[in-house]
């Protein structure tokens, strides 16, 4: 496969995990190793979703920081380069949260 340049065409994918313990084997196999493959076919955005992890984790905040680390080094240590793929962190983008306050008071 060839790296190609992404464009306002160029199809996008939006993916990410909850940051709520250590990745395994499992998330190799069923999606990091389809996000490293499509890193080159796509415009990629990797979501670390702190923010839904806190909804299992609200009385241990400092586990899910250090689990957002931790996963981050697992997405760069599959090879997910980001370079070529965007990883991003739920809570340090304020519009999520504004858009999920009208969607809540728009969908039951």
């Amino acid at each position: 496969m060839s790296l190609q340049t992404p464009t306002a065409t160029t199809p996008i994918i939006l993916t990410g995990d909850r940051p709520t313990g250590p990745l395994h084997l499992g998330h190799f196999v069923g999606s990091l190793r389809n996000r490293v493959t499509y890193q080159d076919q796509y415009r990629q955005f990797i979501m670390l979703a702190d923010a839904q992890a806190l909804t299992d984790n609200m009385d241990d905040i400092g586990k899910v920081h250090r689990n957002v680390i931790e996963v981050a080094l697992d997405y760069l240590a599959v090879g997910i380069d980001p370079a070529k793929s965007t990883i991003l962190i739920q809570s340090q983008i304020p519009e999520l949260a504004e858009l999920t306050f009208y969607y809540l008071n728009l969908v039951t």
